[in-house]
């Protein structure tokens, strides 16, 4: 018997929470959710639009709500983690339900689509972020960028766990470069 792949709609979920967190420029500033139409759009790009037009006061919530989800990946231990992640996922009011709306597959809503938006995405964040610490290789998958002047997060799904960037192409090339030019700088101090 051959094992079944579940991880596709997960995928999605962790997506949602690392995109949320990394809406918000650790170093450079640079906020993604300027106000309500850029969060209907985000909304959109993740697939979970459905529910009331979003409002400025929901604007707010979410980034709180992403301030709270980037403590999760900044934590210390995993019983820290667990802890917020427990707490978002009650404050949330999460009551899974089973649906194939708008003819999609059949897949997990985790919040009804009446639930304000900030509360379902920390219902889907948290149950995504949860299976991750629970199923996937534990609390240590949980990273932060460790690109200088990066601070993105990510979950590291590499086999060994070993992953250190959030994109491999940018900040690991960055940081290749870095190591490469002071190992030169140094060689050539010693050579004077």
């Amino acid at each position: 018997m051959s094992q079944a792949n579940f991880a596709p709609y997960m995928e999605c979920s962790i997506e949602l929470a690392v995109d949320l967190v990394n809406s918000l420029g650790q170093y450079s500033g640079n906020e993604h959710l300027t106000d309500p139409s850029t969060l209907i759009e985000w909304l959109e790009a993740h697939k979970t639009g459905r529910g009331r037009r979003p409002t400025r006061e929901d604007l707010e919530q979410v980034k709180a709500l992403r301030a709270r989800l980037r403590t999760v990946f900044e934590a210390d231990d995993p019983e820290t983690a667990a802890t917020i992640l427990n707490q978002l996922l009650a404050e949330s009011g999460a009551r899974p339900e089973l649906t194939n709306h708008d003819g999609t597959r059949w897949h997990l809503h985790y919040t009804p689509s009446t639930t304000p938006v900030a509360d379902r995405i920390a219902a889907e964040s948290a149950m995504a972020l949860s299976v991750v610490m629970a199923e996937k290789g534990g609390f240590e998958r949980l990273r932060t960028c460790d690109g200088e002047r990066c601070g993105d997060v990510f979950v590291d799904g590499s086999r060994n766990r070993s992953r250190r960037f959030c994109s491999p192409d940018v900040c690991g090339n960055r940081s290749s470069v870095a190591a490469y030019r002071a190992r030169r700088r140094a060689e050539q101090a010693v050579s004077n």
